[in-house]
């Protein structure tokens, strides 16, 4: 399906085209002092785009320049996707987000809390079973294997779930398996909660995940250069990192796009371009619906954009002052605490390598940027957030 955002100058659109210049001349410079390989920037506001700019190199181990249409492997921004396929489902009455993942993943009935103590940890039984909310809002008590080092992180290390030679189907039934760090509905934990939630589209539809979110959600909004992998007639198109962090020296490793994926990871495993992650964004802006094609309603987009956590606390290294976390997103609380410019009502998340986008439906302006610079990231999404934001004019 053919689609495409309409476009304008800055000016049309409430920004300040100077301020524009200074944020391309801001991602001119870091490129070329060698701080990130390339990168591509987009700005939307009020339906249209009026900022799609790419810098630097495609692949620093060439001279090839990058394009606005290059790929960028987009971690954790496959999250939001992979919520919206859940909500879809949610819609059409196939699940109540109070359900018990157990209900569809069985294994999940018998999930114990691990009782940490010293370098060991013991079991005792859930005081409430995961809910589908719980995995939306990462409350369910699940964990990532590299945010921290306890005897429940080494755990996960050691089962492996991570491996790329699995099912979504294998990931689940092993996560099941392994003590949670919190009890369901405690804690916000940064977790693979969404993974799960790639495994429950899979049962619910009788689909994989890469075919429902391909028929259901890429293919309706035009998102033709995104998926699990790229194919091979694009790999000339993919974005690369530094092999070293070019300010810590550590070796950069990103994940392998060029062969299909076993394990299509619904927390992380997606490339995109900006343009395509600009259609999802687009449809979100306009309250479920791109152009003709609508796929959600109003009142669900409004659902997954408030915050779901309340008096919930965990993990201030992930949500900044003034966010909570709503059903695959963070969202903004307060007008001010967070150290960076927004709304009320925003709602914003990236991924590993360094891709980032928010929406402010409140000033209806979306942004993306994609790099590839793990070790950057934090960075460069609140550098983009503050130049964008002092772009704003009306």
């Amino acid at each position: 399906m053919t689609v495409s955002l309409p476009t304008a100058k800055p000016e049309e659109v409430g920004l300040n085209p100077a301020a524009l210049n200074r944020l391309s001349a801001v991602l001119s410079a870091r490129v070329a002092g060698g701080h990130i390989p390339g990168a591509v920037a987009l700005v939307a506001r009020h339906g249209k785009i009026a900022y799609h700019q790419s810098f630097g190199r495609l692949d620093p181990a060439s001279d090839k320049p990058m394009s606005a249409n290059a790929i960028f492997r987009i971690y954790s921004m496959t999250k939001p996707i992979v919520s919206a396929a859940v909500m879809m489902l949610w819609e059409e009455g196939r699940l109540l987000l109070s359900d018990p993942i157990g209900q569809y993943i069985p294994a999940f009935n018998a999930t114990e809390v691990g009782v940490i103590s010293g370098d060991i940890y013991g079991r005792t039984p859930a005081d409430a079973p995961i809910t589908i909310q719980d995995l939306l809002r990462h409350t369910s008590g699940l964990t990532y294997e590299f945010r921290g080092d306890t005897p429940i992180h080494q755990a996960y290390a050691k089962a492996r779930v991570a491996r790329l030679k699995q099912s979504n189907a294998d990931q689940a039934e092993a996560l099941a398996g392994l003590p949670l760090l919190h009890q369901p509905g405690t804690v916000w934990e940064y977790s693979r909660s969404t993974d799960v939630l790639g495994r429950l589209v899979e049962v619910i539809s009788s689909q994989t995940l890469g075919a429902f979110l391909q028929e259901r959600i890429l293919a309706p909004l035009g998102m033709t250069d995104s998926g699990f992998s790229v194919p091979p007639d694009d790999h000339a198109r993919i974005a690369e990192p530094f092999l070293k962090d070019p300010d810590n020296k550590t070796d950069v490793a990103l994940l392998d796009i060029r062969r299909p994926a076993l394990f299509e990871s619904g927390g992380g495993g997606m490339v995109a371009t900006a343009t395509d992650y600009a259609h999802f964004l687009a449809m979100l802006m306009g309250n479920g619906r791109l152009g003709q094609t609508r796929l959600l309603g109003r009142k669900t987009v409004e659902l997954m954009t408030a915050d779901h956590l309340g008096t919930i606390t965990g993990s201030p290294d992930l949500l900044p002052p003034g966010h909570g976390f709503g059903l695959g997103f963070a969202v903004r609380t307060a007008p001010g605490m967070a150290p960076f410019p927004g709304s009320v009502g925003n709602y914003f998340w990236g991924g590993a390598a360094g891709t980032t986008f928010w929406v402010d439906p409140q000033e209806r302006l979306f942004a993306v940027l994609m790099i590839q610079a793990p070790m950057q990231r934090e960075y460069y999404r609140v550098l983009f957030r503050d130049l964008v934001y002092a772009a704003v004019t009306d």
